[in-house]
């Protein structure tokens, strides 16, 4: 029988087995950001098994025998970027496409956006509102290459609600699913039972969290900013149907009216909520909500609006600032994400969004939001996570997806903003995806 190895992207594949055994990965006299601690670490040797951190060695170590051994001197060691409010399948595929054009052309879009978006050290996203089931699967049987996705599935939404792009003329509406329902971009539902049948469905799909429309939004037709959207019976439906399968619900949601709903109805995590007001802030440290903030601000970064749409946008990014001041100094948990939706010539602002978070805190507490505490809120999933293992961390027995960058972000945050450049080494799920460094 013959027998060969050959070397791909840090794995070894022997034809004997036909499984992918992985090479153990050394990354030797590196300066590590763990994803919880505010500074770097000494210098230290990390050691990588499998798809897994198996230990940080503070004292040299030899190497186990026909191991990558990558030296780090002079970089920075971070955990893979999270993004907790992504869409993939929408990000890059402009408006009428997106809901009118072919689903196919579409996927493909999404199937390259996907791997440029680990190229920007991007590891992993929290996919709130789409049809990614199947962009998923694509990725995680290594089809395509891409973040692991933790998908909400369908936007649920009632009728005239954020999720609801229906025409006009497709009203009064009482047989047969919208092209967008039939491509499970949304799921109008309106009534208890309606809701708790859709929720079950996006579960039954393979939904990590479960994802509402609960108020007014920028870019759908009908609703202004201000609405409150579900009763609160119908949002608990939705409520009782994640925690039956040990999840979760996150809504949007950007007035004190539509948020306290939500929070009464027992969510977990507010999107946006940049026109709350103190009391509803002030709820939600209480209840322990995570607030899921985007730096939404009138810049060349935004989504481009026109219109009615463009004045609801102005309203939002004038209560950026007051949101994020209101959750520090009430101390709520905050989640961070881009939000870029139908802009494909946004999505590579992907980590300038991070970057500018410097307009509300330091480089080493954006760091740590966009990697610890992400990883924190996805754990909210529970048993229904994609993914066994903890993510936005260095530390033994984590998920090895971690981003080698040459220089200090701490000091120089601006690094990320240039990816090509600065991320000389991205490792996902114990595989390497870009190594701009020779081995040892």
């Amino acid at each position: 029988m013959l027998k060969y190895v050959v070397v791909v992207a840090g794995m070894l594949f022997c034809s004997l087995s036909g499984h992918a055994v992985q090479q153990p990965i050394y990354i030797t006299n590196v300066r590590v950001f763990t994803g919880k601690d505010l500074r770097l670490s000494e210098p230290v040797t990390v050691e990588i098994e499998a798809n897994l951190i198996k230990q940080l060695h503070s004292t040299p170590i030899t190497p186990a025998a026909g191991a990558m051994v990558i030296a780090g001197t002079g970089y920075t060691l971070i955990p893979g970027l999270i993004d907790a409010h992504a869409h993939l399948t929408f990000a890059a595929a402009p408006q009428i496409a997106a809901l009118t054009g072919d689903v196919g052309f579409v996927h493909h879009l999404a199937g390259r956006e996907a791997g440029a978006m680990l190229q920007r050290g991007f590891t992993t996203v929290r996919d709130v509102g789409g049809p990614v089931f199947g962009l998923k699967q694509a990725i995680d049987r290594g089809v395509l290459t891409g973040p692991r996705i933790f998908p909400s599935g369908a936007l649920i939404s009632q009728t005239g609600g954020h999720g609801d792009f229906r025409l006009p003329t497709d009203i009064p509406h009482d047989n047969g699913l919208s092209h967008t329902e039939r491509i499970g971009a949304a799921a109008i539902a309106d009534g208890k039972d309606a809701v708790l049948k859709r929720s079950r469905e996006q579960l039954m799909l393979g939904a990590s969290q479960l994802k509402l429309m609960a108020g007014g939004g920028v870019s759908s037709f009908y609703d202004p900013l201000d609405v409150a959207q579900y009763t609160e019976e119908e949002m608990q439906a939705a409520v009782q149907a994640a925690e039956n399968w040990g999840t979760y619900v996150t809504v949007h949601a950007y007035t004190p009216r539509a948020m306290q709903m939500a929070i009464r109805a027992g969510v977990k995590s507010i999107e946006h909520g940049q026109l709350a007001d103190e009391a509803t802030v002030k709820l939600m440290a209480k209840q322990g909500v995570w607030w899921s903030l985007q730096p939404f601000l009138d810049d060349q970064y935004a989504n481009p609006q026109q219109g009615e749409a463009r004045q609801k946008q102005l309203q939002v990014s004038n209560g950026t600032d007051r949101a994020y001041n209101l959750a520090k100094k009430h101390k709520v948990q905050i989640a961070w994400g881009t939000d870029i939706l139908f802009s494909p010539g946004k999505t590579a602002n992907q980590n300038a969004q991070l970057v500018k978070m410097q307009r509300w805190f330091s480089p080493a507490e954006i760091l740590k939001m966009a990697t610890y505490d992400n990883g924190r809120l996805l754990a909210l999933s529970g048993e229904r996570t994609p993914y066994k293992g903890k993510l936005g961390v260095i530390e033994p027995g984590a998920l090895a997806d971690v981003l080698l960058v040459k220089g200090d972000p701490l000091a120089q945050l601006e690094l990320l903003a240039e990816p090509e450049q600065n991320l000389l080494l991205i490792i996902k799920d114990g595989k390497i995806y870009k190594n701009m460094l020779a081995a040892e």
